[in-house]
């Protein structure tokens, strides 16, 4: 299998996070531009997401789209929304983490 279909996913789970972000900053779609980025971000990502799963099981593809994005939107809330998080949440993130390395370096599902 070539890296296209992860690749895609990269692509799809960018696209979700830049979507969340600006879902946020639209403040409940009073503001009109993040609200729009968050629409079409949105589109980009369920686009992506759909190609990969024609050749990955959706299981797995699901794991890591939920979980690299999970990761990334919290960092983003933490460096840029200033939003704090505690010891429990942190602990809960590094676990999601490590479940999306192991199946990236151990599974066969993906190479």
């Amino acid at each position: 299998m070539t890296h296209k279909p992860l690749l895609l996913l990269g692509l799809a789970i960018v696209a979700e996070v830049v979507g969340t972000a600006c879902l946020a900053a639209s403040q409940g779609f009073a503001r009109w531009l993040p609200a729009v980025v968050s629409l079409l971000a949105y589109g980009c990502a369920f686009y992506f997401l759909s190609i990969p799963l024609k050749v990955l099981p959706a299981g797995v593809v699901y794991a890591l789209w939920s979980g690299v994005g999970i990761v990334l939107i919290s960092g983003i809330g933490a460096v840029f929304l200033k939003q704090t998080l505690d010891a429990p949440a942190i602990a809960g993130i590094a676990l999601i983490l490590a479940g999306v390395v192991v199946i990236n370096l151990f599974s066969t599902t993906t190479h």
